[in-house]
């Protein structure tokens, strides 16, 4: 839909039907039958007014077929009291009135209804008047105009739609450049991350040609565990948790870190808090096992914090689940951003 300047449609139609009024009064005092007239005024001011009440983008389908018969009607009762090869005047109102309801029809969007009243109105005219009478009184011309609000409303709705998709189209193109640069961001994010866990030990790689002893094959192991971090857990990490996680796994904990998307619509700034708490209270065990995992979508709770100390000798003996030892259990509350 394309929306039309209502108010200025409606001044102008309001003008024009005015008009086409004070021309059915002029011609009252020669007309043959008057009282046609009058009835003839009183359909067209119906038809008007419930045209111009109708609020919907389209008008109502009973209002456009009372203007398509309203149309015809006037024809009707006004022509019956006049020559055919009378001059054009004022008591021809009837057919700019008939004009003025049908191109109001055709550009509320009823073009079925427009048409038929056009076809009807100029029908009874040629029949009455003829070919040349059809021209000379307004016939040809009321259908013209009809015509014309006709192809300009196709013609506005084929420029909006070309808008519209213009407008999409410029959208897609936004968020596809938005995307590569979130893209571009994250890639080097974990690149300088990378960079940052790593360089120290590939130095140390390259000074020794890879001849590395145990500790130092235990440290890439280590770091290997923390680069799979970022991936695979980087709502999970700041510099606090990082710097735990790593600690725990150089003394031989089982670490980790699991983000399953439970926070993506959360403030990174909102989290700090919370990883700090949790890095905090990380620094005070010494746990065998330690899973930290964010909470799922739709929970109040933001992030679970495992850890378990396993012993030995009962998990020698296979009985693991009555041998394990809860030292740390967190369920931290979802943070609420503040109100604007």
């Amino acid at each position: 839909m394309i929306p039309l300047p209502r108010v200025l449609l409606a001044l102008l139609a309001v003008g024009v039907a005015a008009r086409t009024i004070t021309s059915a009064v002029l011609s009252l005092p020669t007309s043959q039958h008057p009282d046609r007239v009058l009835v003839a005024v009183g359909l067209f001011v119906l038809a008007f007014g419930l045209t111009l009440l109708d609020r919907g983008a389209v008008l109502n389908g009973l209002v456009s077929g009372l203007n398509a018969g309203v149309g015809f009607a006037m024809a009707l009762l006004c022509a019956s009291g006049l020559q055919a090869s009378a001059s054009p005047g004022d008591e021809h109102w009837y057919i700019p009135a008939a004009g003025c309801l049908l191109v109001l029809t055709m550009v509320r969007r009823r073009p079925a209804h427009a048409w038929i009243g056009t076809v009807l109105v100029v029908a009874q005219t040629l029949l009455w008047a003829g070919f040349d009478g059809a021209v000379d009184l307004g016939a040809a011309p009321m259908a013209l105009w009809v015509a014309a609000a006709y192809f300009g409303v196709r013609s506005l709705s084929h420029a909006m739609r070309d808008i519209q998709q213009f407008a999409r189209s410029e959208r897609e193109a936004v968020e596809w450049q938005a995307a590569q640069d979130a893209h571009h961001f994250e890639r080097q994010v974990r690149l300088t991350q990378t960079s940052r866990v790593a360089l120290p030990m590939l130095r140390h790689i390259a000074e020794v040609e890879g001849d590395l002893d145990e500790a130092a094959r235990q440290e890439c192991r280590v770091l290997e565990q923390t680069i799979r971090d970022e991936i695979r857990g980087r709502r999970l990490l700041n510099e606090a948790m990082r710097d735990q996680v790593i600690e725990h796994r150089r003394r031989g904990a089982f670490v980790q870190v699991l983000d399953d998307g439970g926070l993506d619509d959360v403030d990174p700034a909102l989290m700090e808090p919370i990883l700090d708490d949790v890095a905090a209270k990380l620094a005070h065990v010494r746990s065998d096992r330690i899973i930290i995992r964010t909470a799922p979508k739709g929970s109040d709770k933001s992030v679970t914090v495992v850890a378990i100390t396993i012993d030995e000798t009962a998990a020698a003996l296979g009985l693991e689940d009555e041998g394990e030892e809860v030292d740390l259990w967190l369920e931290l509350p979802r943070p609420i951003p503040a109100a604007v």
